[in-house]
Order: C-alpha cells, then structure tokens, then sequence
C-alpha cells in the first residue's frame, strides 16, 4: 500500500518575550503561508486523512488555517508529545496509526521535523517555517516504514516558491 507522509513545520510565528514559547500565536503572514501550503497540497493531491500535532498554540492555529482548504476534515489529534520532539515521537505516532489510512500529516517544530525529513528520507534539507516534505513509500504497514531512509523524499513546499 502507498504510504503518504507530510512533514510540516508550524507556520511564522512572532518571537514575543511575553509569551510562553508553547504559548505563541501565529503571525499574519503565517496565517497566510499555512493557507497557501494547504492550498499547494490540495492541487498535489496530498489530503491527510489523519493529522498528527504538537499541542502548542502556533501549530494548532497553522492546523486551524489550512484545515478548510480539505475537502474530507481528516482525523486530528493535538500531542503534548510532538512539542518540540524528534524521530522517537514521530516512530511512536506512525506505530499507533491504522493501516488503512495512507495519507499523514505531521505538524511539529525544529529542530526535530527537520532531523525527522533527513532520518527518513536520508538527505539534509533545511526546514523553515511553513515548509512541508512530502514523502513516499510502498509498505504494507506504517510500522514497515518506521526506520531510517524509509521513504523517498517526493517534494518539499516552501511558501515562498509556491
């Protein structure tokens, strides 16, 4: 079966000081960005059925943002786990994810998604806000796919090269 995974980084979010780091809001512009890489997945054909996220204020508003721009709203489930974590929490998530389902969507922080896309897929890329890997292989579970340079790295949005 074809396993779809979206790596996402949260989208621009201001650097307050008067602010927690798990308490900081999206900016406009990326409110904005979220909704053009959403926008960008849908003309790809990549719709998450199930979406996975870090529980911090700017991931669930990049979330919000581009949640109406899919046609069927997938499964979503807000992780304490996913903030500001790495590969293990990733590994754990994919384990708990039915079979069935194809099509996932991480959203989470650096530096962790960023060493998640080169764990996966093998290769370095650099991981900016709003950026999505979309990655791909053939297993026929999500635990088939769980180790290093198990997918194929397909595409990598960044909103300024949308």
């Amino acid at each position: 079966m074809e396993r779809r995974l979206i790596v996402m980084r949260h989208a621009k979010s201001p650097h307050d000081n008067s602010t927690s780091d798990h308490q900081r809001p999206l900016s406009e512009r990326g409110l904005k960005e979220a909704q053009e890489i959403a926008e960008r997945l849908v003309q790809l054909g990549w719709s998450p059925r199930q979406v996975i996220s870090s529980d911090a204020l700017r991931t669930r508003q990049t979330w919000e943002a581009m949640a109406p721009f899919f046609e069927h709203t997938p499964e979503v489930l807000f992780a304490e786990s996913f903030y500001l974590a790495g590969v293990d929490a990733i590994h754990d998530a994919l384990s708990e994810i039915p079979d069935e389902i194809s099509d996932v969507l991480l959203l989470g922080h650096n530096p962790g998604w960023q060493s998640a896309i080169s764990y996966y897929c093998g290769e370095h890329h650099r991981l900016t806000t709003a950026n999505a890997a979309l990655l791909h292989a053939t297993a026929d579970s999500w635990q088939d796919v769980s180790g290093a340079g198990s997918f194929e790295l397909v595409q990598l949005l960044r909103p300024r090269q949308i």
